[in-house]
């Protein structure tokens, strides 16, 4: 199709996806007196969304899954739109309206299952299998398929796997059209919620705010060593509290800290690990922490700031171990901070973007103070992101009426990842409850752990890992939210804490081979090897893997306690964090031999013991604070001794 024909029709799907998010939660119909049923509306996104997804992914880019999510973020390919991408883009449209105009009578037909509505929910069913094949590659797209395998032929397995016999025409309508499946709650909230932070993050974007952010942080870190690597700890913090989103976060940020952390001496794959663990952590970065985030309220049925004070406690220990890698390896490297006169001051960066910080503490007084739903908070602050920008210059210039206008527009664009994700995961949630799988994992998984909760926790983990190699965060929350989060919770564990513990582990696979979208997103950028990159990351990302096991274990870590626990556990992490990252780094003040590195290790996993994990960890820990205590002693001592001989001098 010719760009000259595809820009403008895309553009139409796009403004027709944000007008009917915006329209829906601002309650246009209900004022025009208009009565719709929600999945009228989730029906209609879910068709604009994946006829983008079908000219925006052709057949022809010749790339699925992670790659293609990458490239297309990156901008790092063109191909051309095929008739094939025009007739499913043009079955999606005819599809997904029909069933938003007859909606209210076809829930009614469909308990005879006529042939109309087994045609069109099987179309609409292998829609989204094709469009989150092309999102999110043929992972996802298995599983479902084995699940609705099972669903049919199931009740020929063994009594423990065994499901219900469901006749092919019922598994088809209950996928394409049931509101606990395709129609369900993960749809409903990528929609509702997820859109409107999406267009928020796209309107600060172009209306200069990661501009703004990215200037703020090297006013911030510039100065000190290793000054361009915490640029883009800082940075990527930053964006990620407006994207939620690892790669967008790589692309958008990665493409100025990267180079600048080359240009200041850090190897190629050190500075792509350092972004990639950066990005990846916005996904657990409040306040837009990303999509699982609000799947999570949903799911706990408690208000989305619920969820943010729970992850703030983490999210400070994950970059905060991250900052501590990256001073230590600039010290190992001998990387030194920029010149004061070439970087910008706090003031200066402040008095040009005053404006971009507005909308953020409207959005949490909003959430967390006046109790707004998330996607009204939103939108409020997306509002004025656009007012803000038409009257207050940003580098000397205002943006128009117009400019705004398309910055909202280019949004509808960007839902499509995670439309298509949230979607294949609602039939992977209707496969899983029309055979009653769900239950009775949970159970195998209990009976397996033999009342462990630590074993438990290692299974879950074990399974976040794995499922997050190829799939992407969102869904590994889904899959697993509802299959090992209740078995936790039923182990003894609080709602929130499980349900956390999820979520950190399955953004693990963003940094972790083989796939690592977010490390081969910036090692694209660094040009270095994706394998080393990927490696890399695991290293610089050493504590996300413990993180989850300590919090699920201490209520204060998501700031469940009385502020002096808060306080003294919040200490404890930090301190063990420092000793294991010099222990990992092999280098403090100085470079510390093996013998040393290994014994730092050893008292820095004493350090994150929690006191509740068993009999005897409180002991462990006290003798931890005492030797880590005797390891600062060291290394204070160690310098000092180090830099007589040169003062005498």
């Amino acid at each position: 199709m010719p760009a000259k024909l595809l820009n403008p029709i895309l553009a139409v799907l796009k403004a027709a996806v944000v007008l009917l998010v915006i329209g829906w939660i601002l309650d246009i119909p209900g004022r025009l007196q208009i009565g719709l049923f929600t999945e009228q509306i989730l029906v209609a996104v879910l068709g604009l969304s994946l006829a983008i997804t079908f000219l925006t992914f052709p057949l022809s880019l010749g790339e699925t899954g992670e790659e293609a999510v990458a490239a297309k973020v990156l901008e790092k390919r063109t191909a051309a739109v095929g008739i094939i991408d025009v007739l499913l883009a043009a079955a999606a449209l005819i599809s997904c309206f029909y069933v938003a105009v007859r909606y209210p009578q076809l829930i009614v037909e469909l308990a005879t299952r006529p042939w109309y509505g087994i045609l069109v929910a099987s179309v609409m069913v292998l829609l989204v299998f094709e469009a989150s094949r092309r999102v999110t590659g043929l992972s996802l797209v298995l599983i479902v398929l084995a699940l609705c395998t099972h669903a049919m032929f199931g009740y020929l397995l063994p009594a423990s796997f065994a499901a219900r016999p469901v006749a092919l025409s019922r598994l088809i309508v209950y996928l394409g059209i049931d509101t606990n499946a395709l129609l369900g709650i993960t749809l409903q909230i990528a929609v509702v919620v997820v859109v409107p932070f999406i267009i928020m993050g796209q309107v600060l974007s172009r209306c200069g705010g990661s501009d703004f952010f990215a200037d703020l942080a090297a006013a911030l870190m510039g100065r000190f060593r290793g000054g361009a690597a915490k640029i883009a700890v800082v940075g990527s913090a930053f964006f990620g509290m407006i994207s939620g989103s690892a790669v967008a976060n790589v692309a958008s940020v990665g493409t100025i800290t990267i180079p600048l952390m080359k240009r200041a001496g850090f190897p190629p794959h050190i500075a792509a690990s350092i972004e990639a663990v950066g990005s990846t952590g916005g996904q657990v970065a409040p306040p837009v922490m990303g999509a699982a985030a609000f799947l999570m309220a949903e799911y706990l049925q408690v208000p989305y700031a619920h969820v943010m004070e729970a992850a703030v406690i983490p999210a400070f220990l994950y970059y905060a171990a991250l900052f501590i890698q990256v001073d230590l390896e600039s010290v190992k490297l001998g990387v030194l901070g920029a010149p004061r006169e070439s970087l910008p001051t706090v003031g200066a960066v402040l008095r040009k973007g005053w404006h971009f910080l507005i909308p953020f503490v409207v959005l949490i007084v909003g959430l967390v103070w006046l109790n707004w739903e998330p996607e009204f908070a939103a939108l409020a602050a997306t509002a004025l992101i656009g007012l803000l920008a038409m009257i207050v210059p940003h580098n000397g210039r205002r943006l128009s009426p117009f400019e705004v206008l398309d910055a909202v527009i280019s949004a509808g664009g960007a839902v499509v990842d995670i439309i298509a994700i949230t979607a294949i995961a609602g039939i992977l949630i209707g496969a899983m409850n029309i055979t009653g799988v769900a239950f009775s994992l949970t159970q195998q998984l209990l009976t397996i752990s033999g009342g462990s909760t630590a074993l438990l926790l290692v299974i879950t983990a074990i399974a976040s890992f794995i499922l997050g190699l190829p799939l992407p965060t969102t869904g590994v929350y889904i899959i697993l939210a509802t299959l090992a989060a209740p078995a936790l919770v039923q182990a003894g564990i609080a709602p929130m804490q499980a349900h956390l513990f999820v979520l950190f582990n399955g953004i693990l696979g963003m940094v972790t081979p083989p796939v690592a979208l977010a490390a081969f997103a910036a090692a694209t950028i660094a040009k270095s090897d994706q394998w080393q990159t990927g490696w890399t990351a695991m290293r610089v990302s050493w504590c996300a893997y413990f993180l989850p096991f300590m919090f699920v274990y201490t209520p204060a870590l998501i700031m469940n306690a009385s502020p002096p626990m808060v306080v003294l556990h919040l200490a404890l992490a930090l301190l063990g964090i420092f000793i294991g990252t010099i222990a990992v780094v092999g280098h403090c003040f100085a470079r510390v031999p093996w013998p040393l590195r290994i014994a730092y290790a050893a008292i820095a996993l004493a350090l994150i013991t929690q006191p509740t994990m068993f009999a005897g960890a409180a002991w462990l820990i006290g003798a931890g604070f005492v030797l880590g205590l005797g390891v600062l002693a060291r290394e204070v001592w160690y310098v000092r001794a180090q830099l007589k001989p040169e003062l005498a001098a």
